[in-house]
């Protein structure tokens, strides 16, 4: 009979309780409280200052990336735009945890993620403007990055894909003896994705080292989580497919950091996958195309801000000796310009040739696909100037 102890041995952990209603009660890891000191009876991760002031810095250059992309959003520099804002502890501190041959297949909120692995502001512009310099070559929205060096995949646009996806790269990576797994990120609503369960249920019957992580901020898109189930979370679902269960204070950089460095030490030399239940909140919108007072109040929103997972690790890292106000001052004034910059510079380098749309997928693209390619181009030509004049890179060579 395989092992069924569903909760990972880490500090806070205990024994899973039946309460009256029949729900499980699942244990929340804390290590950080709001202000900054260590939780009693909780055991501290060893994290060197190095690594914990590279996700501090990468915390703020997510802010400042934030903060402008949304405001080139709204200027119609760009389509579209997610912000991670209020989730950087998840985000960030599950990252820091992990090695640089885990791969990491995101939702589309991981972006801090990518940062911290060293994706570059150049290469977040390139991609979100669609340019020539963007891999994908333009031909996905902006916030899809991806990076094959990284070990970041390809985000998409379906909701919950990436998951059986991590339980079949995990899989591989298995079968091929590499010491890697695979995390795979996803809020509480894709969970109501069939691909969830799907996902989960292959992970656990063929031992993939995959970590399930859901960030749990309470909302989807603008569904609060009361209204989408009535269990215990996300969490207890992972213990009724047999998978290893943690449930974690996502605003708690230290507790999201040894939370998925256990999960990682369990999923590699143990073969199983582990779920990570990170509570959480966004303070931002859920997109640019979504308006949250119609579904929250300010004062909730404020509440929420006494938490804030930047401002907690900070306290934390002053206590240490480790934070300089100064320092960080500069470095996010620093990291300002440089994302200005970016920007003004990705704006202006000329969009992708038309013909790579049909490129990458055949070795010789059918007739099919080059009728097409050829109608679109006659439909540019007719309708000149309801394109932009940027697409004076069409030909019809």
């Amino acid at each position: 009979m395989k092992d069924r102890n569903h909760l990972a041995d880490i500090a806070m952990s205990r024994n899973v309780d039946i309460i009256e209603n029949g729900l499980i009660d699942i244990p929340m890891l804390q290590i950080l409280q709001p202000d900054g000191t260590i939780h009693k009876e909780s055991t501290v991760p060893d994290l060197s200052k190095e690594k914990a002031n590279k996700i501090l810095e990468t915390m703020h250059f997510i802010r400042v990336l934030d903060e402008r992309m949304v405001a080139a959003q709204r200027q119609g520099r760009i389509s579209f735009y997610l912000a991670c804002t209020g989730e950087e502890a998840s985000i960030i501190g599950s990252a820091a945890a992990l090695e640089p041959q885990d791969m990491i297949m995101s939702q589309y909120r991981e972006q801090g993620a990518l940062a911290y692995r060293g994706y570059t502001t150049a290469q977040f512009m390139d991609q979100m403007f669609s340019n020539e310099n963007d891999p994908n070559k333009g031909r996905q929205m902006p916030i899809h990055y991806g990076d094959k060096a990284l070990n970041f995949m390809t985000i998409s646009s379906p909701l919950g894909t990436q998951i059986p996806q991590a339980s079949g790269y995990a899989y591989g990576q298995k079968m091929a003896g590499q010491s890697a797994i695979t995390i795979c990120y996803f809020g509480e609503g894709a969970a109501s994705e069939g691909d969830f369960h799907a996902g989960l249920n292959m992970a656990a019957v063929l031992n993939c080292p995959a970590i399930f992580f859901c960030r749990n901020n309470g909302y989807a898109i603008s569904t609060p989580s009361e209204e989408q189930f009535a269990g215990d979370g996300i969490a207890s679902r992972g213990i009724g497919y047999g998978v290893k269960t943690i449930r974690v204070d996502g605003n708690d950089t230290l507790a999201v950091y040894a939370a998925t460095q256990k999960a990682r030490e369990i999923a590699l030399e143990k073969n199983c996958p582990v779920l990570i239940e990170a509570m959480t909140y966004r303070l931002a919108a859920h997109s640019t195309s979504d308006d949250p007072s119609g579904y929250r109040s300010k004062d909730e929103e404020e509440r929420w801000r006494q938490k804030d997972p930047v401002a907690r690790f900070e306290k934390w890292l002053d206590s240490k000796g480790w934070f300089n106000q100064a320092e960080v001052k500069s470095y996010i004034e620093d990291t300002r310009q440089s994302v200005l910059k970016e920007v003004k510079r990705a704006e202006k380098v000329p969009i992708c040739k038309i013909d790579e749309l049909i490129e990458d997928v055949y070795d010789v693209p059918p007739w099919h696909l080059q009728q097409q390619l050829f109608d679109l181009k006659a439909h540019i030509a007719k309708y000149p100037d309801a394109y932009p004049k940027t697409s004076g890179r069409i030909t019809h060579d």
